[in-house]
C-alpha cells in the first residue's frame, strides 16, 4: 500500500485496503512456541499494545506477511514480517485477580517477540 493521502481515504474506506504482502520472509515462530513479548518503549509510533509488554504467551496461528506500522509510519520502510496469533492467559495479563480460565489472544508482530 502506498502511503494514504487525504485524496485517497474514501476510496480506502469504501473498497477496504491490507498491509498484508506476497514477500518470502523466513518465520522465527511456529504454533505452540512460547514467546515474551519485548519490554519497548519507543518514542515514536508503535502498534505494542503496553498492557503486553514482558508478558508470556503461546503462539496459536501465523496470519502471514504484512507491513511493520512502526517503520512504515515514520517513512523507514515497509520491513515486511510475520504477524502472529498469540494466547496470553489472564492471569499473565492482569494478575492473580483475573480469572485462570480465560486467555485472550493479540496479534503480535514478530520484531515485538522473542523466544521464551
Amino acid at each position: 500500500m502506498d502511503i494514504l493521502t487525504p485524496d485517497l481515504v474514501p476510496a480506502v474506506i469504501a473498497n477496504g485496503a491490507t498491509t498484508r504482502v506476497e514477500v518470502d520472509v523466513p518465520r522465527r515462530f511456529k504454533v505452540g512456541d512460547q514467546i515474551i513479548v519485548r519490554n519497548l518503549n519507543p518514542t515514536g509510533h508503535t502498534r505494542l499494545p503496553r498492557y503486553l509488554r514482558g508478558k508470556r504467551g503461546v503462539v496459536e496461528s501465523d496470519h502471514g506477511v504484512f507491513i511493520f506500522p512502526d517503520t512504515h509510519a515514520h517513512h523507514q520502510g515497509q520491513k515486511p514480517q510475520p504477524v502472529y496469533g498469540v494466547r496470553f492467559s489472564m492471569v499473565e495479563l492482569w494478575g492473580d485477580g483475573a480469572s485462570p480460565k480465560d486467555c485472550c489472544i493479540v496479534d503480535v508482530f514478530d520484531d515485538y517477540m522473542d523466544p521464551a
